[in-house]
């Protein structure tokens, strides 16, 4: 998996998992997420699953 993918997928893993625990806290209204205690739980899991996609991505990109 080199290049651009990993990166995105990486990225978008993280910004989905920051808004599904903002929601899951209860910090965005108008959702069926809201205040539910499994969205401010999977969240950090999905953000942390992007950065160590991101991590990689990056390190694969510095091998020669």
């Amino acid at each position: 998996m080199r290049g651009w993918l990993p990166l995105t997928l990486g990225l978008l893993a993280v910004v989905i998992g920051a808004v599904w625990t903002v929601q899951g806290l209860g910090y965005v209204s108008g959702s069926v997420m809201t205040d539910q205690r499994v969205w401010a739980v999977l969240g950090p899991v999905v953000a942390l699953a992007g950065l160590v996609v991101l991590w990689l991505g990056l390190r694969s990109r510095r091998r020669p």
